[in-house]
């Protein structure tokens, strides 16, 4: 469960950073950019409430320990990578509701045009929606590097080093045997 939930959540987020962007790139289609920006918060819930299931799942479930051969400070590293990719995989979604929810504004947030959801009792203004908007783009880009850091550290273990860390994150169980290239 805890690798669906990873790449799930993992393929939602790539997804958001392009449709952000996106969302910028056509500012002078307003009715083009306003419904991108009703995608982009309703898959931003969609990956709030996945992230949050995967918080839930990470703290009551047993973690796989380090591969054999890793450097303690590479197990400390990935621990501490992973956890904050976690958090940022919350508090990115958390930081756009805040933007929709101090924007004066007041565009209403639904998901999929079906559930409306609640704004966050917070003050209303343009100096709010403007921190909470670089906010989120700072929590976004910082959690899309990091991610990709995560994804070559897994790739340099699986070419260079020949272990199996990318295979477990893959979620395949036969691992099979590679040689290191050197």
């Amino acid at each position: 469960m805890a690798i669906v939930l990873h790449w799930t959540i993992a393929l939602l987020f790539l997804g958001q950073m392009v449709l952000g962007y996106l969302t910028q790139a056509v500012a002078d289609y307003p009715r083009l950019q306003f419904d991108l920006y009703q995608w982009h918060k309703s898959f931003g819930f969609v990956v709030l409430a996945l992230a949050l299931s995967r918080l839930v799942w990470f703290l009551s479930s047993v973690r796989p320990l380090p591969l054999a051969g890793v450097p303690r400070w590479e197990a400390m590293a990935a621990h501490a990578t992973h956890r904050l990719l976690l958090a940022l995989t919350v508090a990115v979604p958390l930081a756009g509701w805040m933007i929709a929810s101090t924007s004066p504004l007041r565009i209403p947030s639904f998901i999929f045009d079906l559930v409306l959801i609640p704004d966050l009792p917070l003050a209303r203004s343009d100096t709010m929606e403007a921190f909470w908007s670089g906010t989120h783009a700072l929590l976004a880009y910082g959690a899309g590097l990091l991610a990709l850091v995560h994804a070559g550290a897994a790739i340099h273990h699986h070419l260079l080093r020949g272990d199996d860390t990318l295979v477990r994150m893959l979620g395949t169980r036969a691992a099979g045997n590679r040689q290191r290239i050197h």
